[in-house]
């Protein structure tokens, strides 16, 4: 259900509140104020949690880029490491050396 559809059912159903008796109208009407008072606490709750989705989001996309630049740069230092001190790069001694 729409937002437009839930105002105007309760707008219907205030419209149709009007037409009881008066007894009994304070207490429905009550009853559909109290609803629409909750319907607005929800649509607020749920715009929070898109809000705070979003910002997970977010945090998630800033961390994988940070961990691959991180990787990017431990690579980098490894190669410079590996060619200033004239070891062989990582890999080079996985084959067995011949006895």
């Amino acid at each position: 259900m729409t937002e437009k559809e839930f105002q105007d059912k309760l707008g219907d159903l205030i419209s149709q509140i009007d037409e009881l008796p008066a007894d009994q109208q304070d207490a429905i009407r009550e009853l559909a104020d109290q609803t629409k008072n909750r319907h607005e606490k929800l649509r607020k709750t749920v715009k929070d949690l898109q809000d705070s989705m979003d910002y997970l989001r977010l945090s998630i996309k800033y961390l994988v880029f940070d961990l691959e630049a991180t990787k990017r740069e431990n690579r980098y230092l490894r190669d410079m490491l590996s060619g200033a001190g004239g070891q062989s790069k990582p890999g080079d001694n996985d084959s067995p050396e011949p006895s």
